[in-house]
């Protein structure tokens, strides 16, 4: 049953269909975005590799297609595609219609040195978690960075993220075990807090932050080089 394969093209299919939509035309953006989401995918990649040779977590193959590569089935690769592009698609799409849904300048700052600050304190007080803690250090790393390189990619992102995630929980509970017999990925108990919305661990939704705000922040560094390179 090609469930994990199923769940992903659902969730790319109308944000794809809607990029060409006369309005926003998000297509227009793909030779930014699709180099963003290639680049932000080798890293976690990368991590979800380290991590599956491990055994901190495991993949059913019974919801996959059993072609794997580096232990990771090819359907998790996709994942890398599709998730960041439907999230980036909302973003975009929330932006473009809504411009002012933003936490400002001074705002952003704020949230974001506070933002560093309890990811740096909940990463260190559990150490004992192997996943929490890489979450977390990876999650302020990446605010950091964006606070220097694209503020005005944060101050839209630390607004429109709160919707972002709405989808992504429904999409992750699918995947962690709701509503089906058996999870599609699962964790060993012992890198994780144990603490779940639904059945998604506490730490994929922070996961999910950091990999939508680095496919964003690389996006807008793309577009901002072009715009140098068009004014020389």
């Amino acid at each position: 049953m090609f469930l994990y394969l199923i769940v992903l093209l659902s969730v790319i299919s109308v944000p794809l269909a809607l990029s060409f939509e006369k309005n926003l035309r998000l297509y227009k953006r793909w030779k930014f975005l699709l180099p963003a989401i290639f680049i932000s995918m080798l890293f976690f990649i990368i991590w979800d590799i380290i991590f599956t040779h491990l055994g901190y977590w495991v993949f059913n193959p019974i919801y996959n297609s059993g072609i794997n590569l580096f232990k990771l089935p090819l359907e998790e690769y996709f994942f890398f595609i599709s998730i960041p592009y439907a999230c980036a698609f909302t973003f975009y799409a929330i932006k473009f219609h809504f411009p002012n849904y933003n936490t400002g300048i001074n705002g952003t700052r704020i949230i974001s040195a506070l933002l560093i600050i309890i990811a740096i304190a909940i990463a260190l007080s559990n150490r004992q978690h192997v996943y929490t803690f890489v979450n977390f250090i990876v999650m302020a790393m990446v605010l950091l960075v964006s606070s220097f390189a694209a503020k005005q990619v944060l101050k839209y992102y630390l607004a429109i993220f709160p919707i972002i995630i709405i989808p992504f929980v429904i999409v992750s509970s699918i995947l962690t075990g709701t509503g089906i017999e058996q999870e599609v990925y699962k964790f060993k108990p012992e890198v994780i807090t144990g603490i779940r919305i639904l059945t998604i661990p506490i730490e994929d939704m922070f996961y999910a932050f950091s990999l939508i705000l680095m496919v964003l922040v690389f996006t807008h560094i793309f577009e901002n080089k072009l715009k140098r390179k068009a004014k020389a």
